[in-house]
C-alpha cells in the first residue's frame, strides 16, 4: 500500500477528532460546533456576529445556523452592537455559560489524554509542522507558481 498523504492524515485525523466531540456533545444534547461557539463567544463582553465566523473557520450559513439553534436553546442571545449601529453582540446567557464551562472541561480532558500519551517532544514537532503548513497555505505558497515549494518534482 502506498504511503498515506499528508492531507490524507490531516483531514481523516480531524474527522475522527469531530466524530469523538460530536458523540460527546450529542450526550448534551448538543454538538461540536456548539461547544465550539460557545468556547468562542466572550463570556463576559459578548463577541460580534462578523468575528464569530472567522474566529471559528466556519461559512456564515453555517454560522447562522447554529447560532439560531443555541439561540432556540436559550443558550445565546443577541443585542445591539453599541459601536456598530448595524451590529449585534452574541452574549452567553447563564445556562450558556454552564454549557461553555462544560465545553471547556472537555477541550481540557481531550488535550490531557493527548498530552499524557504523546511525548512532550514529538507534539512540540506536530504543533510546528502544523503552523508551518498553516503558513504555506495563509501565504499562498503551496500552488503558486512563483514560488519554489521544494517540490521533489521540480528537480
Amino acid at each position: 500500500m502506498k504511503d498515506k498523504t499528508i492531507d490524507y492524515i490531516l483531514r481523516s485525523t480531524w474527522q475522527a477528532v469531530a466524530r469523538l466531540y460530536n458523540e460527546e456533545a450529542a450526550k448534551y444534547g448538543a454538538t461540536m460546533a456548539t461547544g465550539f461557539a460557545l468556547l468562542s463567544i466572550d463570556k463576559e463582553g459578548g463577541t460580534p456576529s462578523t468575528t464569530l465566523g472567522p474566529k471559528m473557520g466556519m461559512e456564515a450559513t453555517s454560522l447562522t445556523r447554529t447560532l439560531k439553534s443555541m439561540e432556540e436553546k436559550g443558550l445565546i442571545y443577541r443585542k445591539p452592537n453599541p459601536s456598530d449601529g448595524r451590529g449585534v453582540l452574541i452574549f452567553l446567557t447563564e445556562h450558556g455559560k454552564q454549557k461553555r464551562e462544560l465545553s471547556k472541561n472537555t477541550v481540557l480532558k481531550f488535550n490531557e489524554t493527548i498530552r499524557l500519551n504523546v511525548d512532550s517532544e514529538k507534539l512540540q514537532h506536530f504543533i510546528e509542522v502544523s503552523e508551518t503548513i498553516n503558513e504555506l497555505i495563509q501565504f499562498k505558497n503551496i500552488f503558486n507558481p512563483n514560488e519554489n515549494n521544494n517540490d521533489e518534482t521540480n528537480n
